[in-house]
């Protein structure tokens, strides 16, 4: 999943029970805190709470400045002093991997589109998947050439949005649902959203090289990629070129 290794790392970060005093400190204050403050508000020196708070923000947690207290300015106003305050990245990790992020968007762009149009909610929900799934595969480059490609194709972007595709053959198994928390008690209306999402992702990758097919399972996806039949540049042609290239040898 995206951005899954940063966020590890940034959390980690605050696996140090001193660092996560100093963090939550700096971000239960309504204006920037000082090294000496927040030294004191921990009970630590303040050359720890400084390599502390300085590492918290070399891994985005926190932002800093730099001020001088005294309001001087000039010759003698003294040396600027570093303040901290949270910083605005976000780090989540979850595993297996989720994105409830997405499905939030899913829902807040069919419910804007609901209420703008009139358009029945679950198809503005469909609409909405779709849409989303459209941009997802927008990363992905140039159209493939073949099913073979374009199976490939899937499994690349798929992998870094919590899907865990696995390639069998023909087909792509998706061995994770990044909604799994929304689909219990829900299910018929999560699936046809990642369907919705998925075929809007094939739609725009390969629209006649692939499907995406409703196919509920045990512990994976409700939803697999398929090569469809008769690709023209892919497995299915080579035999009908080399029989025709035997029948011309014939002749």
């Amino acid at each position: 999943m995206k951005n899954f290794d940063r966020s590890v790392v940034g959390i980690g970060v605050l696996a140090d029970p001193v660092r996560r005093q100093l963090y939550q400190f700096v971000c239960s204050q309504d204006q920037p805190v000082t090294r000496d403050q927040a030294a004191h508000a921990v009970g630590v020196a303040r050359h720890k709470a400084k390599f502390h708070l300085d590492r918290l923000e070399a891994e985005g947690l926190l932002e800093a400045d730099y001020v001088r207290l005294t309001g001087r300015a000039g010759p003698g106003a003294g040396r600027p002093s570093k303040r901290y305050r949270r910083g605005r990245s976000e780090f989540a990790v979850a595993v297996p991997a989720r994105d409830y992020e997405l499905a939030g968007h899913i829902m807040a762009d069919a419910i804007s589109e609901s209420a703008r149009t009139g358009t029945p909610i679950l198809e503005a929900l469909s609409n909405a998947a779709a849409g989303r799934g459209a941009a997802i595969a927008g990363g992905g480059g140039d159209r493939p050439p073949s099913a073979d490609a374009a199976l490939d194709l899937a499994v690349r972007i798929l992998t870094e949005h919590a899907y865990e595709p696995r390639r069998i053959d023909r087909t792509v198994v998706l061995a994770n649902c990044p909604f799994h928390a929304l689909a219990t008690g829900r299910r018929e209306l999560v699936c046809r959203v990642n369907h919705s999402l998925l075929q809007g992702f094939v739609d725009s990758i390969a629209p006649d090289l692939l499907d995406a097919r409703l196919e509920p399972g045990a512990n994976r996806c409700c939803v697999t990629l398929a090569a469809l039949p008769g690709d023209r540049h892919g497995h299915d042609s080579a035999p009908a070129s080399s029989a025709a290239e035997g029948t011309m040898r014939t002749i």
